[in-house]
Order: structure tokens, then sequence, then C-alpha cells
């Protein structure tokens, strides 16, 4: 039986340093985000986030780029738990450690600054850094229609949705298929409390409705 079990596992291994590079970050990834969840309602694991926005970019983006998939797997754990970039740079390489790096926020800015920055951050990213930031606000715009978390009102939400497109819209011209699946979600309606609202405010002066957003990033802890 133990032999039996030792070559099935030795015949499943990966059969690519694509697929183990892949398995390498998502372990790692895992263990990493093991005691986090997202802020929906229903507590999703963590990990469904950083596998979904890799997932975009080669299902939707086309992207096979080995160290843009390793970077987007692992493009929160410096940001959200204990990982360091010398950690990421040991175990993925130098230009992993580079992507995560640009697309991690400094944390010990105020939420409102942090979101300011990466407006200003992704105008001078590396092409590997803007389609991770692309893949990542797709996967969050997503889940925002699909799920907002219960203690957010109608203007974050519509906030939020005003902040991600004056991001993206920095970056145009990067991956296509991404900003094809975000101009859909831009059209997108949400429906809070029983009533449909488009997740762009209509008639309304988009400037200043993100600079009320981020006012009211300044008190918001969650």
């Amino acid at each position: 039986g133990g032999t039996k079990g030792i070559l099935l596992t030795r015949m499943a291994a990966p059969s690519s340093v694509v697929e183990f590079g892949l398995l390498k970050a998502a372990n790692f990834a895992a263990i990493k985000h093991r005691d986090q969840k997202r802020k929906d309602p229903f507590g999703t694991p963590y990990i469904n986030h950083p596998l979904g926005v890799a997932y975009s970019i080669i299902h939707e983006g086309g992207v096979s780029d080995l160290d843009v998939l390793q970077a987007a797997i692992l493009h929160d754990t410096v940001e959200d738990t204990d990982t360091t970039l010398d950690e990421i740079e040991k175990e993925f390489g130098a230009g992993v450690r580079s992507i995560v790096n640009e697309v991690t926020d400094d944390k010990s800015l105020g939420k409102d600054e942090r979101k300011r920055a990466q407006v200003e951050h992704v105008l001078h990213a590396s092409r590997q850094a803007r389609i991770v930031k692309l893949a990542d606000k797709l996967y969050n715009l997503r889940d925002l229609l699909k799920s907002p978390p219960d203690f957010w009102d109608l203007n974050r939400i519509q906030g939020y949705f005003v902040w991600a497109k004056k991001v993206t819209d920095g970056i145009k011209g990067e991956c296509p298929g991404l900003e094809e699946g975000l101009e859909q979600v831009y059209q997108s309606n949400i429906t809070f409390k029983g009533v449909q609202h488009p997740v762009l405010p209509k008639d309304t002066n988009l400037e200043a409705f993100l600079q009320d957003y981020y006012m009211s990033m300044r008190a918001t802890k969650n």
C-alpha cells in the first residue's frame, strides 16, 4: 500500500516549472492568509481572492508570465500578513518581489492617503504591476456587486467604484481582456436595500464625489 501511494504521488507531481511555481505561490499564500476572511457577509476565506485574481489574469487577460501570476497570488501577503519582501525574494525571486512591492500599500498612511497614493502609483508602475492591479480591482468590484459588506452604506459602495475607476483609468491599454471586464462592471447596477442604483452615480460630479469619499475614509477603520 505504501509503495503505491508513493508512486501515485510521484506521478501526480507537476509536469512543468510553471505549474510548480503556481502551486508553490498558492501554498505560500494559503498559509499566510489562513486566518483571514473577506469582508463579505459570508466570511469567505481570504485565499479565494488572490487565487481569483491570478485566474482572471490567465483566463480573461491572456497573460501567462509566471512572475505576474505568482505576484498576483502573493499580492496581499506583505500588506496584510507578517510576510516581508525579503521573504518573497528568497522564495520567488527578485522579479516577483518587485511586482509585489509595487502593488503593496504603505500601511503607515491613513486609509484616505493610501487610496490617493494608488491613483498616483499606477501611473508610474511597471506593466506587470499594472496587470496585477487591474485584475485585483476587477475581482474586488465583482465581489462588491455580488455581496457588499453589511456595514457599508450606498455612498461608500459607490465611492469605491468611483475610486477604482480613477485607478484603472490611469492604466488603460495594458490588458484589453481585463479592461473589457472592468468596463462591463462600471456600467452595472447594484441592489441596495431592494433598490437598483448605478455603481457610478448619475448626474454627479464624480471628481467631487471622489473627494468626499476620501474624506469619509479618514474616519474609517474597516
